[in-house]
């Protein structure tokens, strides 16, 4: 009985050793590596750190509130994301219950005629020979012993590629909440557009008729009315096609949240204007953003699942030492099942050493090997989008500033304009056709206007994108 516990003995001192390298944090990003503050970071981009989740809320739109929230919970992407930490978790356990040992209970029932046997005091049968009974209950154990550190290996690998399927919930909530407030955004600006369109084309008609008034009348030409029509037309036109872009954001914020096309008219059909950003954002800097953005931490734990790999596969080059036990009572009749004389045990301690495999194993550590370069080249670019990124729509945002700036000169001139021609067509002095077309001007330059509200919305939208905001602590998460 020495054996058993000299070979359980030597396997766990050895099992002290582990095989593959151990996890040493991400590589070097060299001349990738950020910078300390942002370098396209303009007015209003504050270096504080900013909140982590919940950036819509600052737009201050309820509607918006509501479709984020009915977002995050019913959201079949959100969903098929927290599926696979679920199984990721499965995966952690079945790893932790691989290193214990098996056991199992047996019932076993058999019966064997043999010809022409003589088995000593069992029964004969008609032909001479001999027929068997055997009654057995017992206990099966196998435990396959730490050697190399793969199974200890297996485990890390699988931590790593839970804590990477954490952060890939947190990346789909990045982009669902982004990609749903854009939705929004864009629903708000079409449905403002239509109304600025339709009172376009009222005054339009008002132009076309006194146009048609004046021909009549024989003081003007036909190509003044032509003209006319044809503007008329045209706003038409534009109605019709702003009218299928609102149909198709409004599909798009319903499908976003769960609900299927038309499932959220009645609730998007009061017109509300484009939510505006906050005068000033805070950004925080581009370290912090690597240590943020989900995106970039699923790279990085994909690198220490890699890691961790290459360990699992060098294990293999290593002895494998098992043990099986085998505890049975039983005999050639049932009685013997109560026997406690009848019982019988076997203990096989086994070792098994693949030393000769023609590089099969060499092979799966090559693979394991490059895998781990492929995770690291993955990280290094996922940072470099990152940070271009970020980058981007930071200056993208303080641009627009500038651009809403302009336009909202541009209208409150042509408000002012419009204003002044009603009052002197009101006074006699200046035909109704110069008001009602500086009216229409007024009206273009407030589409105008919002259109570029919305863009710069838009706009703070992708920097809340960017900086990977928008998702809760995986303790939230369920």
């Amino acid at each position: 009985m020495r054996v058993p516990y000299l070979v359980t003995a030597t396997a766990l001192l050895l099992g002290a050793c582990t095989a593959g390298p151990d996890y040493a944090g991400p590589p070097a990003l060299g001349s990738a590596s950020p910078a300390g503050q942002f370098a396209r970071a303009g007015e209003g981009a504050l270096p504080s750190e900013p909140a982590l989740a919940q950036w819509w809320t600052a737009l201050g739109d309820p509607v918006l509130d509501q479709l984020v929230a009915r977002a995050l919970e019913q959201n079949p992407g959100i969903a098929v994301a927290q599926a696979r930490v679920r199984q990721a978790r499965s995966s952690v356990r079945q790893a932790r219950a691989d290193r214990l040992p098996q056991l199992a209970a047996s019932a076993l029932y058999v019966h064997a005629e043999l010809p022409g046997a003589d088995l000593g005091g069992n029964a004969e049968d008609g032909d001479g020979g001999a027929a068997l009974d055997l009654f057995n209950l017992g206990l099966n154990a196998n435990w396959e012993l730490e050697f190399a550190g793969g199974q200890r290996r297996n485990v890390e690998a699988a931590n790593a590629r839970v804590a990477a399927a954490v952060a890939n919930v947190a990346d789909a909530q990045v982009q669902l909440t982004a990609e749903l407030a854009q939705a929004y955004v864009n629903l708000r600006e079409r449905q403002n557009r239509l109304q600025s369109l339709r009172a376009q084309q009222a005054l339009q008609q008002q132009a076309v008729d006194l146009a048609q008034q004046r021909f009549e009348s024989g003081t003007t030409a036909a190509f003044e009315v032509e003209q006319a029509h044809t503007a008329l037309e045209g706003t038409a036109t534009d109605i019709v096609a702003a009218e299928i872009e609102q149909d198709i954001y409004l599909n798009a914020v319903a499908v976003l949240t769960g609900s299927a096309p038309g499932g959220l008219d009645a609730l998007l059909a009061p017109v509300r204007d484009v939510p505006l950003p906050p005068a000033q954002v805070a950004v925080g800097d581009p370290g912090l953003l690597l240590q943020r953005r989900p995106d970039v931490r699923a790279a990085e734990r994909n690198i220490a699942a890699a890691t961790a790999r290459i360990g699992v596969a060098e294990a293999a080059r290593y002895p494998r030492v098992s043990f099986m036990g085998i505890l049975g009572l039983g005999g050639t009749s049932p009685e013997d099942l109560l026997d406690p004389g009848k019982m019988s045990t076997i203990a096989m301690p086994q070792i098994q050493w693949s030393f000769l495999d023609f590089g099969r194993t060499r092979a799966q550590i090559e693979q394991t090997e490059a895998a781990l370069d492929e995770a690291e080249a993955q990280y290094r670019q996922t940072v470099l989008a990152a940070l271009q990124d970020a980058e981007d729509s930071l200056a993208r945002f303080g641009r627009q500033r500038q651009t809403v700036a302009a336009l909202a000169r541009i209208h409150a001139s042509a408000q002012r304009t419009a204003q002044l021609m009603r009052q002197r067509y009101d006074a006699g002095v200046a035909p109704l056709s110069q008001s009602l077309d500086a009216g229409r001007q007024a009206l273009v330059a407030e589409q105008n206007l919002r259109a570029a509200s919305a863009a710069l919305t838009g706009s703070y939208i992708a920097v809340q994108k960017s900086l990977g905001l928008g998702w809760r602590e995986a303790a939230e998460q369920g």
